[in-house]
């Protein structure tokens, strides 16, 4: 396991990215953050306690929840009624965007309603895609190999990130 991201460094990505999200959203009265389950939904609520301090927005933060390796076949949910995302700016946040598998299908859950716009967040994409995902604010951008992945994990109390 090689360390890519510290938690120091990690603070510093969700802060630059609260801060380009500002600047893409100005004007924006009302935005809904959903974080994928896991990690996705730390970061989602970080980036929406930055974008509260810094934007007059109401911000509400929702997770969506499915199962990473089949989402087919289990139920991909919302912690809030979809119809509420209905006209309204999403902001999709996950961790990391290895082949766009979650990203696509959490986009899938959100798109069920006529939304007015939704931007993607990683704090990390790793470039390899089954999916035609792209991500439109990111952290780092790794150029990994296949076979190896990027994990962010809790470790002594710190959100840290490594290539596995």
């Amino acid at each position: 396991m090689q360390l890519v991201l510290t938690q120091q460094q990690i603070q510093q990505k969700i802060t630059r990215l609260a801060h380009e999200l500002l600047e893409n959203i100005y004007g924006e009265q009302e935005l809904f953050i959903g974080g994928i389950t896991g990690n996705g939904e730390y970061f989602a609520a970080e980036i929406a306690g930055i974008l509260r301090q810094n934007s007059s927005a109401s911000v509400t933060v929702f997770s969506i929840d499915m199962h990473k390796d089949f989402p087919l076949e289990h139920p991909i949910t919302c912690s809030i009624d979809p119809a509420q995302l209905k006209g309204k700016t999403i902001i999709l946040v996950d961790d990391v965007i290895n082949s766009g598998t979650t990203m696509q299908y959490g986009l899938m859950k959100i798109l069920e309603q006529p939304v007015k716009s939704v931007k993607t967040v990683a704090l990390v994409d790793r470039l390899h895609r089954r999916y035609p995902i792209k991500c439109d604010f990111v952290g780092l951008t790794l150029t990994t190999t296949l076979k190896e992945r990027v994990e962010v994990m809790e470790k002594n109390g710190e959100m840290e990130a490594y290539l596995v």
